[in-house]
């Protein structure tokens, strides 16, 4: 049976806490300050230690560092609204998440239905790091490389933890995948994880998205709507591109975070909610802050715990384990057994990969496409079209000063011809649906009929 420690020098606080997890069915001990807590210790090892962070004779902060090589202990930390930089300060040091008092009961319980099962997680994190060393796979991510062997340690501290996460990184590096893998080796990953794209929403829709909204709030609004902070409830959300966000609405996550509660819009109701974030952006955050797009004290809300994903450029033969297990995927889905052929290999590895790992798998699905049927080897086909400047191979050359109209048919007819004509793989090429592509060609071949019948 879990076993709790309580520490705060109220007694109130102490019992009242101590009834409700014992209805949790876990055993408890109490403790007024540091000296009663350490013979505490020494009597029964705890399996999660709720702690005040200003106790009479010292700070819980000393008890999380005592505790800190123990493992499977988890601590959650009590402030008062005044020190809660000084929890977000205890997160950072590794405290598992903070009540703030007076103690909301929801968020208290929301707390003991996950850390007491946090052994069972930190069993299965080392059971990845083992697939890890066999496949150079760590949950959904791929890579041996330094750098990745890094962000899985950071992912392995944070994920099993209620800190809020900062993923920064090129666009294309996965950051979604990232804050997919932390969801995933979390005591959330029974519930939603919902990703936004702060800067795909409009300004004027994003509150709503967020929030919800009651039916009658706005024009258009004919029914009640439920945000991503309430169908996220008990899971993660993960907000990408977060300098993205409105200033406005920025305001309004801080509070979120502070407090746990929202409005929908058109209401005065509040709504409480347990949501674990995690924000993205492919800018240096701290650069946005300097330039407004970011308000400083919601990045050091988000900031608390901060993961840099390397770019492909930087993570050497991970670009050979990427390539190949894109091709594996392909091969399943097609019922086939390509293989990257040794000059294609090389080409990869010599290759700087502006658009990351999303490049990257981009183009092997290209080059998947560009292979003959009854090849075993995916086509070489090349990295980039040059819009710019003339190039050797297949690439298309667009003059200064051509028409976009004009590009966009040169384009479509070079594309076809590197098809052999094939429809359908150079509507894929192309990234354009067939109807599309069968569209374009009728209206090139009356526009051809055209010049004919001026020419006669």
């Amino acid at each position: 049976m879990p076993h709790v420690l309580i520490v705060d020098d109220d007694l109130a606080t102490r019992e009242a806490l101590a009834a409700i997890i014992a209805e949790d069915g876990l055993t408890t001990a109490m403790a007024a300050d540091l000296r009663e807590a350490r013979i505490q210790l020494t009597r029964q090892m705890p399996d999660v230690v709720f702690t005040d962070l200003k106790l009479p004779d010292g700070s819980g902060v000393e008890l999380l560092e005592e505790l800190d090589l123990r493992t499977g202990i988890e601590i959650i930390v009590i402030t008062g609204h005044a020190t809660v930089e000084s929890a977000v300060n205890a997160l950072k040091m590794g405290a598992a998440d903070y009540l703030v008092k007076p103690i909301n009961m929801q968020r208290l319980k929301a707390i003991l239905s996950r850390v007491p099962r946090t052994g069972d997680l930190k069993a299965e994190i080392g059971t990845l790091r083992g697939e890890l060393r066999r496949m150079g796979r760590f949950g959904l991510m791929l890579g041996h490389s330094k750098p990745m062997q890094a962000v899985y340690d950071q992912i392995s501290r944070v994920a099993p933890t209620a800190a809020s996460v900062m993923l920064s990184g090129e666009s294309g590096t996965g950051k979604e995948v990232a804050a997919q893998t932390i969801h995933q080796l979390s005591l959330r990953r029974k519930h939603a994880f919902l990703a936004v794209n702060c800067g795909a929403i409009s300004p004027n829709l994003i509150e709503s998205e967020m929030f919800g909204h009651e039916r009658g709030a706005f024009t258009g609004a004919d029914r009640q709507h439920k945000g991503y902070f309430e169908r996220a409830d008990g899971g993660t959300l993960f907000l990408d591109e977060i300098t993205e966000m409105p200033a406005e609405l920025q305001v309004k996550l801080l509070r979120v975070l502070e407090t746990g509660m929202f409005m929908r819009v058109g209401t005065t109701r509040e709504i409480e909610t347990d949501v674990r974030l995690i924000a993205a952006t492919n800018c240096d955050p701290e650069q946005a802050v300097l330039e407004g797009r970011l308000r400083l004290d919601l990045y050091h809300r988000l900031n608390v715990f901060p993961i840099g994903l390397p770019p492909l450029r930087e993570r050497g033969k991970d670009v050979e384990l990427l390539a190949q297990a894109f091709l594996d995927e392909l091969n399943e889905q097609h019922s086939t057994r390509k293989h990257l052929p040794e000059t294609l290999r090389e080409m990869l590895l010599g290759y700087a990969w502006p658009g990351n790992v999303r490049e990257l798998k981009n183009y092997l699905q290209r080059a998947y496409i560009m292979s003959s049927v009854d090849s075993t080897e995916v086509a070489m086909v090349p990295l980039q079209i040059s819009l710019a400047r003339p190039a050797a191979g297949t690439a298309v050359t667009i003059a200064f000063g051509t028409s976009l109209a004009q590009a966009d048919r040169q384009l479509i007819l070079a594309t076809l011809e590197q098809c052999g004509g094939v429809k359908t793989r150079a509507a894929e090429v192309l990234g354009i649906s067939l109807k599309t592509l069968y569209n374009r060609l009728v209206e090139y071949n009356q526009e051809a009929q055209a010049d004919e019948s001026a020419r006669a």
